[in-house]
């Protein structure tokens, strides 16, 4: 069988499992600060007044725009090493081939999926971004700038700048899930299931 260009397909594989793999290390260190933070938090709840404790001011910010940068950072790498959750029930009793045809609708369907996030959340973005022209901004899909920037309620962080580094994640997780497509249809080519 002739495979849709096996050679670039193994090198960009290694690319976007490099890319993947930092992505995924930066959402467990932003995630392991958030545990670390809220214990602080908890411990200075505990302890409020005596000595330095204290509570972190925003914990509950930081907690939910920690988690979904994290959240996000990690999408690309699952996607990759097919994490995602999945009915083998039926699967596993099916030929190589079939196997592999299914890993490449679920890719597929994922890779939809995966647009849907990006372009909404590009949109959200967008919204929340505060600078550039309007020409720039039209260029972009940005649509118009906000009058009044968003900004969170205890620590007024800019709203726009977690949305970026989500953006990130979900926009790799795009890329990630277009790689998967295309390794999925060689997979399905050769009629052989690999494990990623």
């Amino acid at each position: 069988m002739l495979l849709i260009a096996p050679r670039a397909e193994a090198a960009t594989g290694r690319a976007v499992e490099r890319m993947a793999r930092l992505l995924a290390f930066a959402g467990g260190v932003i995630l392991v600060l958030v545990a670390v933070m809220v214990c602080a938090s908890i411990i200075g709840r505990q302890f409020d007044g005596i000595a330095f404790f204290r509570p972190v001011p925003g914990d509950y910010e930081l907690v939910e725009l920690g988690t979904v940068i994290a959240v996000c950072a990690f999408l690309p790498w699952c996607q990759l090493k097919r994490g995602h959750v999945a009915v083998d029930i039926v699967v596993q009793r099916l030929s190589w081939r079939a196997r592999a045809f299914s890993g490449l609708v679920g890719d597929i369907l994922l890779a939809v999926v995966a647009f849907v996030m990006a372009w909404r959340l590009w949109i959200g973005f967008g919204e929340k971004f505060p600078h550039g022209s309007d020409g720039l901004r039209a260029a972009l899909g940005m649509g118009s700038r906000p009058f009044f920037p968003e900004v969170t309620y205890e620590l007024e962080i800019p709203v726009w700048i977690p949305y970026a580094f989500a953006f990130v994640g979900v926009a790799l997780f795009f890329l990630t899930a277009l790689y998967t497509v295309w390794r999925s249809l060689n997979w399905t080519i050769e009629g052989m299931e690999r494990t990623p």
